[in-house]
């Protein structure tokens, strides 16, 4: 069985940037598994995966493009700390859904100046070339429910 669409595919990934630093893996944790063609993983990893085996181990380098996209300056701003109100301790790194220029997203403070908070609503990894090491655990055919919802069934889902 290979790899296409509307197929439930398990894999085992390690997640590293050009500098070979580990930014996310499976390793020691059950398989990341997802619905194939329905665009539950990055697009880049997606297609590199298509027509894939049980037993085939990949590395595969995702641009930013094909991953989570680029780094654009405009998505950075300054707003003043009034615009969190009813939220008494704010840090960096904490996170916020938003209406941001691109539509609805996620922020995240990168500064605090006094009154001057600095949000930043790009993906954390865009910008980033990503290399991906994948081994191909299981593919299945994706149930009918799994289909109509987008996405793959498993523990913890609560359709």
């Amino acid at each position: 069985m290979r790899i296409a669409d509307k197929m439930a595919v398990s894999i085992h990934y390690t997640l590293t940037n050009d500098e070979g630093e580990v930014i996310d893996s499976s390793d020691g944790n059950e398989p990341l598994v997802y619905l194939h063609g329905y665009g539950n993983i990055i697009s880049g990893l997606e297609a590199a995966l298509t027509d894939k085996a049980v037993g085939d181990k990949l590395n595969v380098r995702i641009e930013p493009e094909d991953a989570y996209g680029l780094f654009y300056e405009d998505r950075i701003q300054v707003i003043p700390r009034a615009m969190f109100e009813g939220i008494n301790e704010l840090a960096v790194g904490m996170q916020f859904h938003a209406d941001v220029s691109s539509g609805p997203g996620v922020v995240t403070i990168v500064d605090i100046d006094g009154d001057d908070i600095t949000i930043d609503g790009n993906h954390p990894l865009a910008g980033v070339p990503l290399t991906f090491a994948v081994e191909i655990i299981d593919i299945r055919p994706a149930a009918d429910e799994e289909l109509a919802h987008g996405h793959i069934h498993g523990s913890g889902c609560h359709h």
